[in-house]
């Protein structure tokens, strides 16, 4: 080969050899349904139909075996009867189209079945729960401004719209409210009706000019008709303050058929419109963890939000041992995301500590060496951050760890702002504030310490 001589020297750097490899092998496809059993005669029409999507979820086990028949091996079944009666945080509930992107061959460690599906035998047989886990980890529902209105941040709120969801995920931060009664959890309830609920919540931003940042969630906005929905976040566009709304919705990539819906998009496209009018960003946010999650028919309902007027469509992922706790798995969704379903790679959170979630979580150290392995790969801009929700505290990336003791799998944190429930209490911002590793990662001793503490309590 010759080479042109640069500077003096002959040119001799290259594609080099890398733990990751580009581009992606994997075809950006839709999964054909029909070699399901239960959706063999589903049509193309019915399959991209958000009611059928909705009328075919699945609820239960028994309806789990009908779509799958043989390919659910019984012993897996077993072990999902036994998760949800001793371990499951959250009931069944799971679209079509996401079952659709599931491996029929291997059920057993696909990564979309571990997390949406999970199994008694997931879990880690000594320390399935953490001792410090709780219901609501991160203490939303105790910074409540109203009822849903959680004011954590100086400048930025959440509003909690609904309870519920397209689709239960395993490792649902929201646990605590989302969701149907299991017998490990008996769900808490909103006490006022949904009309008070938000007039209470536009009445505070209303009154609180420090705030100009909103995320409008649930549970998923997918499952709050539009007619309720655009309202809502048109009331927000006219409060002066606020600068940027962002809708959260995992439905988009679990049921993509909603967005496509024409009353759903009409009323986006208003939104949109309005927003750049009184020049507010307006995006929407999902929650992709697997890249196997992401399809064309997902790709199609971001393209129709982009070419409306939202400013991004941003990823907003959960750390998940066993579905993208290794830097190729991770690779591999951010990839996905930017250059098939036009998704930015934004945030991927450590697993909160919810009862029963040890065995999906990673230790802090493991989370700053993903970050350290994905670095060089994507553009600066779409390189996720891999952040830990420290509670009382916030996000945090995760090397700006305070202290960490590794044989215990103790972090500490600090923070540069108090939350409502902290007032003007000035040891807020000197305080050190504790996270907690997984036991199963820790040295022996570690492991023996936390035992001891676990005796004594």
């Amino acid at each position: 080969m010759t080479t042109t001589p640069i500077r003096g020297k002959a040119a001799s750097a290259g594609p080099a050899q890398q733990p990751f490899s580009y581009p992606l092998r994997r075809e950006f496809v839709e999964p054909d349904w029909r070699r399901l059993p239960g959706y063999k005669d589903v049509t193309q029409a019915e399959w991209e139909s958000s009611v059928w999507q909705r009328k075919h979820t699945v609820k239960n086990l028994k309806e789990l075996q009908a779509v799958l028949g043989s390919l659910l091996p019984q012993e897996l079944l077993a072990s999902l009867e036994r998760d949800q009666r001793e371990r499951a945080t959250m009931s069944i509930l799971v679209p079509p189209q996401m079952i659709n992107t599931m491996d029929e061959t291997d059920l057993w460690n696909d990564p979309v079945r571990r997390y949406m599906l999970p199994a008694f035998d997931d879990r880690h047989p000594e320390w399935p729960n953490h001792p410090k886990a709780s219901r609501d980890s991160l203490h939303e529902a105790e910074m409540w401004a109203v009822e849903g209105l959680t004011h954590r941040y100086p400048t930025k709120v959440l509003a909690e719209m609904l309870p519920t969801c397209p689709q239960y995920c395993g490792h649902c931060t929201r646990m605590d409210l989302v969701g149907n009664d299991v017998p490990q959890v008996q769900k808490h309830r909103f006490h006022l009706g949904q009309k008070e609920r938000y007039e209470q919540m536009l009445d505070y931003l209303r009154r609180t000019p420090t705030v100009r940042d909103v995320v409008v969630s649930g549970g998923d906005i997918a499952n709050l008709p539009i007619q309720a929905l655009e309202p809502f976040v048109s009331a927000l566009l006219d409060i002066p303050n606020i600068r940027d709304i962002r809708l959260a919705s995992k439905g988009l990539m679990a049921i993509p058929q909603h967005f496509l819906q024409d009353s759903v998009l009409q009323g986006m496209e208003r939104l949109a419109k309005k927003a750049n009018e009184r020049g507010v960003d307006l995006a929407l946010h999902t929650h992709v963890n697997n890249a196997r999650q992401l399809t064309p028919l997902v790709g199609k309902a971001v393209r129709k939000l982009l070419d409306m007027g939202f400013r991004d469509v941003r990823n907003q992922g959960v750390l998940l041992r066993g579905i993208n706790g290794t830097p190729k798995e991770l690779l591999e969704l951010c990839f996905t995301l930017l250059d098939h379903a036009k998704i930015l790679p934004y945030y991927f959170y450590m697993c909160d500590m919810i009862p029963n979630s040890e065995h999906w979580r990673l230790s802090v150290a493991e989370a700053q060496q993903l970050q350290h392995d994905i670095m060089g790969y994507m553009p600066g801009f779409a390189t996720p951050r891999i952040v830990c929700d420290v509670p009382f505290v916030g996000k945090r990336w995760v090397h700006q760890v305070a202290e960490y003791d590794r044989e215990r799998g103790i972090s500490y944190w600090t923070k540069n702002y108090r939350t409502g429930i902290e007032g003007d209490d000035a040891a807020a911002l000197t305080r050190k504030y504790e996270y907690f590793d997984p036991i199963y990662t820790l040295p022996e001793s570690g492991r023996q310490w936390w035992r001891e503490q676990a005796q004594a309590a």
